[in-house]
């Protein structure tokens, strides 16, 4: 996931990347056209610069103990430290780090193509800013095993969302969605819908203020080279709010689907699949700088 992709959910977003951002999430096919979505490596961090816990926890890198007085390391980092910089012990700051880290995740592991996760990032391990501790064979580098509760509870978090990207094919095409209708009066492969469950408009995605996004999969995959080797999934509703401010979805009604199970929710401090279906047509709340995943279900 390029820097313009996690940024749309960093604070508030960046104006203008919408259609950036919804051409990532489906694979990159601009890029990878004649190689499939598995070609493109998606990723947030990498070993050089700040871990996932330090992208949302400090607006500067902090080098010093490199011995170059700060000079070596990216400058450039599209990070944003929620309003401090650096360790804190205010709570709602703390929480907030946790939902954009976990909102990070969700856009990282639901996008299509080859994820890249770094190592300690499932757990929170922090650099305390150094994006390029090469020298460093000590605590700032080291991996610790002795979990925090908060780090105990995002690797729950992470092992779920990975569990179900492993479970559900409709979460890891390999192929790129065409648009087309998967059957008489049924939606096509992929579709990008607005907060109010119609079908988006461009200028929807020319609106620089747009904060939600909903992306609909129907969960049948086609393969271009044997239509033997077709599937049917689940199919999936994502939704992706990078505002401010809590939202309002409309579920979408026929052809999309009946009723809708929220399976992931990254403004949960727990991964716990809601125990209820809300019907199409009724309005659920979508939590600021969020990431939701709903499973369609049929009567």
């Amino acid at each position: 996931m390029d820097t313009g992709g996690s940024s749309y959910i960093q604070q508030g977003g960046d104006g203008g990347t919408l259609a950036e951002f919804a051409t990532r999430l489906c694979g990159s096919d601009d890029l990878f056209a004649s190689r499939g979505p598995h070609a493109t490596v998606n990723f947030v961090t990498a070993h050089d610069g700040f871990t996932l816990a330090d992208l949302v926890s400090f607006n500067e890198k902090h080098n010093e103990a490199n011995g170059e007085n700060n000079r070596d390391g990216n400058d450039t980092n599209y990070s944003w430290n929620h309003g401090v910089e650096g360790p804190t012990e205010d709570v709602d700051i703390a929480a907030a780090r946790l939902r954009s880290i976990r909102a990070l995740l969700g856009t990282l592991l639901l996008s299509t193509g080859t994820p890249m996760l770094l190592m300690g990032d499932e757990m929170g391990r922090s650099q305390l800013g150094n994006n390029n501790a090469y020298n460093q064979d000590n605590e700032t580098s080291w991996l610790d095993w002795s979990l925090s509760p908060e780090a105990a509870s995002l690797l729950r978090w992470t092992t779920s969302l990975l569990n179900i990207r492993r479970a559900h094919p409709a979460l890891r095409q390999v192929e790129f969605f065409d648009g087309r209708p998967v059957g008489d009066g049924r939606p096509q492969d992929l579709a990008w819908l607005r907060p109010d469950g119609t079908a988006m408009t461009d200028a929807d995605w020319n609106d620089p203020t747009c904060d939600v996004v909903v992306m609909f999969l129907s969960g049948e995959l086609f393969s271009r080279g044997d239509p033997a080797q077709n599937q049917r999934d689940a199919a999936f509703l994502i939704t992706f709010n990078r505002g401010e401010s809590e939202s309002w979805l409309t579920l979408p009604q026929t052809p999309y689907g009946a009723r809708y199970r929220r399976l992931l929710d990254t403004a949960a401090h727990e991964p716990a699949s809601a125990p209820f279906t809300d019907p199409s047509g009724s309005q659920v709340s979508l939590e600021p700088r969020s990431v939701a995943l709903f499973r369609v279900e049929w009567d």
